[in-house]
């Protein structure tokens, strides 16, 4: 029996998804597409896990997009329209983090995919871009609302309508991601951040994120209502108590760090 076209794994309390067609450069037809859903799905039902990482197998693609050579696959598929043809773009309840681990080519429908995540830790031989430009291939993954909210309009624009492909300090200097590492380590680093995230009160760090979701769209008066009626809760969780009890004892553990430029 072939292997699975996506794989998943638990570390922890991290769920590791890996879109897994390395010899098609990670692109998703219809198959792939319906397994991101259950991935992501499985994820959102576990209390037992924190934390998403999305990538792709090989080191050579994160993802390259829809697969042209069966793209009508995507749109046959139970669900798609609700959930979104690459599998998972229009799903916006997931309510934890999710992290991308970019390695390699990240472009067209797989460039919409890793900005779904909340954010991107990028290989050094990352490269990004709207190549679908070139055949005509519109962005209905979200790619026309989440790159510019991720880059501001001029960027997105410069993307979405050139079809630039661009390397990863470029998309480290616009914001598109927010950490490159050596080749081939975009995955252990994100498995870092992930075991990190795990240890804070995550009653904390959810509705801190679900606050940022919500509100970025609104006006600021009612994003900060926003903020207050989502964290009406917060304080009184029991892991926010103990955590304050540990800081008055005294303990300090080390912040995260980006690594060294």
């Amino acid at each position: 029996m072939s292997e699975s076209k996506v794989l998943t794994e638990r570390r922890g309390r991290t769920f590791v998804v890996t879109i897994n067609r390395p010899e098609a450069r990670n692109c998703v037809d219809g198959e792939t597409a319906g397994l991101l859903f259950e991935a992501v799905e499985e994820y959102k039902r576990d209390d037992g896990l924190d934390v998403l990482i999305l990538t792709g197998a090989g080191k050579d693609a994160f993802c390259s997009g829809a697969d042209l050579k069966n793209i009508g696959s995507l749109s046959a598929r139970a669900g798609a329209r609700n959930s979104g043809p690459m599998g998972i773009s229009r799903i916006t309840d997931v309510q934890k983090p999710v992290i991308g681990a970019v390695e390699g080519y990240c472009t067209a429908g797989g460039l919409e995919l890793a900005c779904w995540c909340d954010f991107r830790v990028a290989s050094a031989n990352a490269q990004f871009g709207v190549l679908n430009r070139r055949w005509g291939v519109p962005l209905v993954d979200g790619g026309t609302q989440r790159l510019p909210r991720i880059v501001g309009l001029a960027n997105a624009l410069y993307l979405i309508e050139t079809g630039a492909l661009i390397d990863a300090s470029h998309a480290l200097r616009i914001g598109l991601v927010q950490e490159v590492v050596p080749a081939g380590k975009a995955p252990e680093r994100a498995l870092e951040i992930a075991r990190v995230l795990s240890t804070y009160p995550q009653g904390a760090i959810r509705n801190d994120r679900r606050a940022a979701l919500e509100g970025v769209s609104l006006p600021l008066a009612e994003g900060l209502a926003r903020e207050a009626a989502v964290h009406r809760d917060t304080a009184r969780d029991p892991a926010m108590a103990d955590w304050l009890a540990r800081f008055a004892r005294g303990e300090r553990p080390e912040p995260l760090r980006p690594p060294d430029p």
